[in-house]
């Protein structure tokens, strides 16, 4: 009997996460992944830490039942809240986070100023601290809390006339600060960054960390399949604890998906997770 491969566990509050599945998929079609959409919580950026925990850990759990041997934390504010927690609580599964790309954009500013645009989570949390004192103490940041921005790509307004004000709002004060780089410190962001160059000119460099992060998950999941990874059949789960017809449709919008979305209901006084039949 053939082994089963080993799946690739991805979440976020919503939508962000997928920029980072997309890019999973693009170098490595045959992984098998499951993608966990927390949208009875979206955003997570103004919630507390300890909650975004409690919500990862269950999460993590549900993702380890059905498979998945890898996790990836496809969110700046849950892996600033709780990828140490979950290694610690999980030390069997290795658990793959994003910080903010502070790092390579302090070394690609000419300026001398770069813009983190991020969640009040991901920018007032201890591990942004971390990256700043590490990597940036020869330029200046000036970090952007763009509150509206999860919501606007969950809403799918990604282009037009609203879109462009609601992304002016908090771009245009980092960039008359003088950045040159900008990193996006959320992955909804991602989704927005054809209009966020639009708007700051091709002068400007943008850092996306979806690529990077998937090619860490797919070096992690090579190690863990084995043998395995070069013969494994492409299956995608996708589920989410909110509304499902509206994830198909943002799939559908986003990345192109057509299939099934699976319902997650919520079970608070046992936080935990578990498929609606």
């Amino acid at each position: 009997m053939k082994a089963p491969v080993p799946a690739v566990g991805i979440f976020d509050s919503g939508v962000g996460g997928l920029s980072v599945w997309r890019e999973l998929v693009r170098l490595a079609p045959q992984i098998p992944t499951l993608y966990v959409a927390d949208q009875a919580h979206v955003p997570y950026g103004p919630r507390p830490p300890e909650e975004i925990r409690r919500f990862a850990e269950a999460i993590t759990r549900f993702l380890r039942d059905q498979g998945a041997q890898v996790i990836v934390l496809a969110s700046h504010t849950s892996s600033a809240a709780a990828l140490w927690p979950l290694r610690e609580a999980f030390p069997e599964i290795p658990f793959v986070g994003i910080e903010p790309a502070v790092k390579p954009a302090a070394a690609r500013t000419r300026s001398g100023v770069i813009g983190v645009l991020g969640t009040f989570g991901t920018l007032n949390g201890p591990l942004m601290a971390r990256v700043v004192e590490r990597f940036a103490r020869d330029v200046r940041v000036v970090p952007r809390v763009c509150t509206g921005w999860v919501e606007q790509v969950e809403a799918g307004l990604l282009e037009g006339p609203e879109a462009e004000a609601r992304v002016r709002i908090h771009l245009d004060p980092v960039l008359q600060a003088g950045a040159d780089v900008l990193v996006l410190a959320c992955t909804h962001y991602a989704f927005l960054a054809p209009l966020i160059q639009r708007l700051s000119g091709p002068e400007v460099l943008l850092i996306d960390p979806a690529p990077a992060v998937a090619r860490r998950a797919l070096e992690v999941w090579r190690v863990q399949a084995g043998e395995l990874s070069q013969s494994s059949e492409p299956t995608a789960r996708f589920f989410t604890t909110g509304d499902p017809l509206r994830f198909q449709e943002q799939l559908h919008r986003l990345i192109g998906w057509e299939g099934r979305v699976e319902h997650l209901h919520w079970d608070f006084p046992k936080r935990s997770l578990s498929l609606e039949e």
